[in-house]
């Protein structure tokens, strides 16, 4: 794949001058710039220090809770609002300003609970629901509690998940280690409800993920770049490793996948990076805005 997005590359013969026009450099999280360490590795870090050192802001788009992604978008520096939960909040660290919140309608999140609590999938997913940036969980399941942890975060059992619906939750995320569920699953939601009427997604293979239906990291990103900094999408650049980056990487003038991405996330960006595991961002920071 790296010597066929190379080959991709080569054939865009405006791509280096686009790079030169990048005022904004936004990332994912996971699979991105963190890897199985769940840390910034220091040439990751090294690399997004060197462009802001050159005047390109650089920013967060993730799946991630606002308080999960924080400790993230501290240590790589960023003045910017952090865009979480694939772009249904965005908030600004610095003064807490909460510039867009978009929730799963009331009814929309009862009838994916309804969906999800089906006896052939009750004992199979873990539900959680997102409200006021916290988790709400059924039960702790050791999925959860691995979740959790990995997230930094604590997931608050309430058995019947019914009882914190007197508020929309932000994100409706059903966790499953078998992955041919999860696929299973979302191509039934699909069925049943429109674009208009969801946002569905995968983060991870294991995560299916519900929001509002106005929300994805592409309109997160053209927020942050159009409407914040007065930026065109000539000036954006994005990297991205799963299938909820594919409206980000499609939105940037410059859309960068990892090596470790999905073969179709990998088709539609103008190259591909290392793994993350070969800090591949770095690598993509570093060919494009450091040369």
């Amino acid at each position: 794949m790296q010597e066929a997005s190379v080959t991709h590359l080569a054939s865009m013969s405006n791509q280096t001058v686009a790079a030169q026009d990048i005022k904004l450099l936004v990332l994912d999280i996971d699979g991105t710039i963190s890897g199985h360490s769940n840390t910034i590795s220091t040439r990751v870090k090294q690399a997004i220090a060197a462009v802001q050192a050159r005047g390109i802001q650089v920013a967060i788009a993730t799946g991630r809770m606002y308080r999960s992604a924080l400790r993230f978008h501290q240590e790589i520096n960023s003045t910017l609002p952090l865009s979480a939960y694939q772009g249904a909040w965005i908030q600004d660290p610095s003064d807490q300003k909460i510039h867009r919140h978009l929730s799963v309608p009331r009814e929309l999140a009862h009838q994916l609970l309804d969906y999800f609590e089906q006896p052939q999938l009750r004992s199979f997913l873990s539900v959680h629901f997102y409200i006021n940036d916290q988790l709400y969980v059924r039960a702790l399941t050791p999925e959860t509690q691995l979740y959790a942890e990995r997230s930094s975060i604590t997931a608050i059992p309430v058995g019947d998940l019914r009882q914190v619906l007197d508020q929309e939750p932000t994100k409706v995320l059903a966790l499953c280690d078998d992955t041919d569920v999860i696929q299973d699953v979302l191509g039934d939601l699909r069925s049943q409800y429109t674009p208009a009427e969801l946002y569905l997604t995968t983060s991870v293979a294991t995560f299916l993920e519900a929001t509002n239906p106005f929300v994805n990291k592409g309109t997160a990103v053209r927020y942050l770049a159009e409407e914040i900094l007065g930026l065109h999408r000539a000036n954006v650049m994005t990297i991205g490793d799963n299938f909820n980056d594919l409206e980000m990487l499609e939105y940037a003038s410059l859309g960068v996948a990892m090596g470790n991405a999905p073969a179709r996330v990998q088709a539609i960006a103008q190259w591909v990076a290392p793994s993350v595991e070969e800090d591949g961002a770095a690598e993509a920071i570093e060919r494009f805005l450091l040369t």
